[in-house]
């Protein structure tokens, strides 16, 4: 497989990645009676005990190995950008990271280390995939930059609302609306994610184009 083809196949993992986080949303939690997405969060389909844990740990392996083999395209395809460069790196990190997520416990439970760690490892990651946007809004043009700033200013609103509620969680207290506030999170996210992709796609067609031209026009008449 060539370079652009390979480059291009990672690329297209970031949609991948998001299509099966998405599906990962919509039919595991139907393993779970009496599960709301609307009340509960994504991280207790895989919390200690939950019953959807076996199928999620697997699935979200995958996706986590996605996200690495994207940054890996995102780094390949920055064409010498530092800023395209570092975000690629990160999203690299962001994936073989995702592969070592403590869990957390159902709600209820006890709080322990492994809880503690699993809000470290969220707000790692959610640093993690600020900084690319930002990196990758500061490099891709200004619709793309002020798609970003939509995003990420939803992301303020509904991420305060998520983490108003998060107490209520570990003391088991009902969270009516959490599950709300965090898949428009996801949403926002993901949607962002492919669009990334999609542009970064675009670029490397683009790129090819210009080195055809350029080899064509070098041919002698």
């Amino acid at each position: 497989m060539g370079g652009t083809a390979m480059r291009r196949l990672l690329l297209v993992c970031g949609i991948l990645s998001t299509l099966l986080y998405l599906l990962m949303n919509v039919f595991i939690p139907m393993q779970w009676d009496g599960y709301s997405r609307s009340s509960q969060v994504i991280s207790e389909l895989s919390a200690i005990d939950a019953p959807t844990r076996g199928i999620w740990v697997p699935l979200g392996i995958v996706y986590t190995l996605l996200i690495a083999a994207f940054g890996a395209g995102v780094w390949a395809a920055a064409y010498g950008n530092r800023k395209l460069r570092i975000g690629g790196i990160l999203l690299m990190f962001s994936g073989v990271f995702g592969l070592f997520w403590p869990p957390m416990h159902l709600r209820g439970e006890p709080f322990s280390l492994t809880d503690a760690l699993h809000i470290a490892w969220s707000a790692v990651t959610l640093l993690i995939m600020l900084a690319v946007m930002g990196l990758a809004a500061a490099s891709l043009g200004k619709r793309f930059r002020l798609y970003t700033i939509a995003t990420v200013v939803l992301w303020l609103v509904f991420g305060t609302l998520t983490f108003l509620d998060s107490p209520e969680v570990a003391s088991g207290d009902p969270t009516p609306w959490i599950g709300v506030w965090e898949r428009i999170n996801v949403g926002a996210y993901m949607s962002w994610l492919v669009l990334f992709a999609l542009v970064l796609l675009q670029r490397e067609a683009m790129a090819v184009q210009r080195s055809r031209f350029a080899s064509a026009s070098e041919q002698p008449a």
